[in-house]
């Protein structure tokens, strides 16, 4: 990734939100309304619902915002954000002083589940060097799609023609229409976008993506014949993970900072004692879940750790699956498993 990209990615995203006296809510910026992070976001809410925790399911334009917004953005305590935009903040935060900025206090809360990397494109281009040239619609500029885009074309050396950053929701009908080539979408499959129109399958295929330049950053992934209509043969491809982000509020600083603390340690606890649940109740992604699978080079916030001990009660009344659930001892082996690799 071009490191001009980022900071002028940043640079929007710092501008906007900022800290105001309304009075405290809860909220998690999730993304747009067709993708996986709002449906993740609105199973974790019903999780608070159940107990009468009210958390609110934030659109926004995926996950560079969010990440800004969990640093900035008042009364947003959760953000879920890519993998692949966590990395590359890493990698430019010692020599830049905005980036720092947009890094300081953020935290880990839990890693997710992968996100594989759709390249919707007429059938006549075969692969991605096959972009060249072509008219090709990114993403908004201050999304996770936009940022691996972007960095999947600087690495494989592919220009297009013309680039529009613009949503996948946006893109869809202009590819249909034949106005574009092709379009990026970095969503957890089966992506609603994809299941909710008809796609001609004579006309517009998935992307395999298998370029070794691209697995010492991606991991190898590979959506199933048949998980859309359009698709009867299986892609191989590759994926980023999704990871949920808090920010580690003080609680000797004020009120708001409790109480910001407290709903991210009980949320935190909601999920590992949830997460069955989530499992068969919510999106099929959270069968994939592996809470302890830690992205390298970040911290897990004191606040999420402070949710996951043994005595942790949230501050309303469990549902009963979640309760018996942390009475199971399988359960007990995990939260106690989890706790020491988030404390390592």
């Amino acid at each position: 990734m071009k490191r001009s990209v980022l900071a002028a990615a940043l640079g929007l995203a710092l501008s906007v939100g900022g800290a105001s006296a309304e009075s405290f809510e809860r909220n998690i910026m999730t993304g747009g309304p067709q993708g996986t992070y709002i449906k993740i976001g609105r199973d974790i809410a019903a999780l608070g619902a159940e107990c009468g925790l009210n958390l609110n399911v934030v659109e926004s334009a995926g996950s560079l915002e969010n990440f800004v917004g969990v640093r900035n953005r008042r009364n947003t305590q959760f953000g879920i954000v890519q993998s692949d935009v966590l990395e590359y903040l890493k990698t430019f935060e010692a020599n830049d002083p905005e980036v720092q900025k947009a890094v300081k206090g953020v935290r880990i809360m839990f890693p997710l589940y992968n996100e594989e990397i759709h390249v919707l494109a007429r059938k006549d281009i075969a692969g991605m060097k096959d972009l060249a040239g072509k008219k090709i619609a990114v993403g908004k500029k201050d999304s996770g799609t936009f940022l691996t885009a972007t960095l999947i074309m600087d690495i494989l050396r592919v220009k297009a023609g013309e680039r529009l950053d613009i949503n996948p929701d946006e893109a869809l009908p202009k590819l249909l229409s034949g106005e574009i080539d092709a379009f990026f979408y970095v969503a957890g499959a089966p992506a609603s976008l994809f299941t909710s129109t008809t796609i001609d399958k004579a006309k517009f295929h998935l992307l395999p993506i298998t370029e070794a330049p691209l697995l010492a950053t991606y991991t190898p992934s590979r959506i199933e014949a048949g998980t859309y209509s359009f698709q009867d043969q299986p892609v191989d491809l590759i994926a980023v993970k999704a990871v949920m982000m808090t920010y580690d509020y003080d609680i000797k600083r004020n009120a708001y900072h409790r109480d910001s603390c407290k709903t991210v340690a009980d949320f935190s606890n909601l999920i590992i004692t949830g997460l069955d649940k989530l499992k068969t109740t919510g999106h099929p992604k959270w069968k994939t879940v592996d809470l302890s699978a830690l992205p390298p080079g970040w911290q897990v916030g004191v606040c999420v750790k402070a949710g996951m001990a043994m005595d942790y009660k949230p501050s309303c009344k469990p549902a009963a699956s979640a309760a018996s659930g942390g009475a199971d001892g399988s359960n007990e082996e995990y939260l106690d498993l989890l706790k020491k690799r988030l404390q390592q």
